[in-house]
């Protein structure tokens, strides 16, 4: 079977999709951004100008240079936080792609001192934890919570460290993944692992998933990313 173009064609047509995608499955709403690393250009990334998820389309996608987080050409007006995805493509050169989002599912432990771990196989990717990016640590104490300039990117993208994501206490969550149906697959199933976590904690004790496992479920999953993607474009072309 021929493998689907990954040329910046191809990749900005993926990203108007999961935007749509997000924001159907209610992992973003009128706020939240995804980016993707330009193929042919990789300090460069792909981004809509500042819109809310859903009414994305390909007029609307800006490519930013990394370096200095600002369009490369003309002026369109770009979300305030950029700088997360600018300072995630410096940091991490094998990132191809970055979401951040306000799930609802995922607030709660960023803010409550439990950690979020994969109580089940397809937030296997979560592995043994997500770190928590206190903002005051690296802004002080009156900031308005948001990644707005390029210092906070960088203590972000610091505390996101090598893994898959990081929570944002009191705000939301950054996604990270090798292409974008990696990271949106891992942004709809960390809320809801988010959700199943808060409600098996009402339980009693959990059993999360062990290292062996989430490193074995995560990898199986990754070999399958093609499957929900098509059903999330189906869903999307029914309406």
């Amino acid at each position: 079977m021929a493998q689907p173009a990954d040329d910046d064609a191809a990749r900005k047509a993926d990203l108007v999709m999961a935007n749509h995608i997000l924001a159907d499955l209610g992992v973003v709403d009128g706020f939240g951004h995804a980016s993707v690393r330009s193929a042919a250009n990789p300090g460069h990334f792909f981004i809509s100008r500042s819109l809310a998820p859903e009414l994305v389309s390909g007029a609307d996608v800006v490519e930013v240079d990394a370096a200095t987080c600002e369009a490369v050409s003309g002026q369109p007006r770009l979300y305030l936080e950029r700088f997360i995805h600018c300072a995630v493509y410096q940091a991490r050169p094998e990132v191809q792609a970055v979401v951040h989002n306000h799930s609802p599912g995922l607030i709660p432990f960023g803010v409550s001192g439990q950690v979020l771990r994969p109580v089940y196989h397809m937030a296997g990717f979560l592995g043994a934890g997500v770190p928590v990016f206190e903002i005051r640590s690296a802004g002080g104490a009156g900031t308005d919570m948001l990644i707005r300039s390029a210092p906070l990117g960088a203590a972000l993208a610091r505390r996101l460290g090598s893994g898959p994501m990081v929570l944002m206490r009191g705000h939301g969550a950054t996604i990270v993944g090798s292409s974008l149906r990696q990271v949106v697959y891992r942004a709809v199933y960390a809320e809801r692992n988010g959700a199943l976590q808060a409600e098996a904690m009402k339980l009693g004790p959990v059993t999360y998933l062990n290292p062996a496992e989430a490193l074995g479920a995560a990898r199986t999953n990754d070999e399958q990313l093609d499957r929900p993607w098509q059903l999330w474009v189906s869903h999307l072309k029914q309406r």
